[in-house]
């Protein structure tokens, strides 16, 4: 396991102006994953297009992003959502969102699985990084309470992530 906040030798991957108040920790646990800094850069772009979605969050706040493979996520897949396969992301909030308007101190933990997202991104003929990047806005909009549970809650989600993608250049994740 490794986990990371700067690049090899010690450089910080640089936030954007947009996303300087939230901290990304990375986590590479198991599974076939670009190095930590490609995921450093994938991470911090899908968070700045969600912040850009969100608005200004006035505050610091941290986000951890783990990537493991299918067996990791199965467990806790099983675990937490009594649901024994694996799946492509999961989230799980730190605190809950109060006003919408201002993040909370510890966003929560996004967990993505490398075979599920592979053969996924393989399947629909989309970019490994186009995939993993619309998983973890996906995951982060789960994290400040956004959901999908019913029609009308995951129409409005469903809008929000191909806003947020369409504004990062990456093609409507549901056509």
């Amino acid at each position: 396991m490794t986990a990371s906040k700067a690049e090899p030798g010690g450089k910080v991957a640089a936030p954007s102006a947009r996303s300087a108040g939230v901290a990304i920790d990375i986590l590479v646990e198991a599974g076939d994953w670009p190095d930590e800094v490609e995921l450093t850069r994938i991470a911090r772009r899908a968070l700045d297009g969600v912040l850009a979605e969100i608005g200004d969050p006035h505050a610091h706040s941290e986000l951890s992003v783990v990537f493991t493979d299918d067996a990791h996520i199965r467990t806790l897949n099983a675990g937490w959502r009594s649901k024994d396969k694996p799946t492509n992301v999961l989230s799980f909030p730190g605190f809950p969102v109060g006003d919408g308007k201002a993040l909370p101190p510890m966003l929560g933990d996004v967990v993505l699985a490398a075979e599920t997202v592979a053969a996924e991104a393989r399947d629909e003929g989309k970019p490994l990084v186009d995939h993993m990047t619309h998983l973890i806005v996906h995951g982060i909009l789960h994290l400040i309470g956004y959901d999908h549970e019913i029609d009308a809650e995951a129409e409005m989600m469903e809008q929000a992530e191909r806003r947020i993608l369409a504004g990062l250049a990456i093609p409507d994740p549901y056509t």
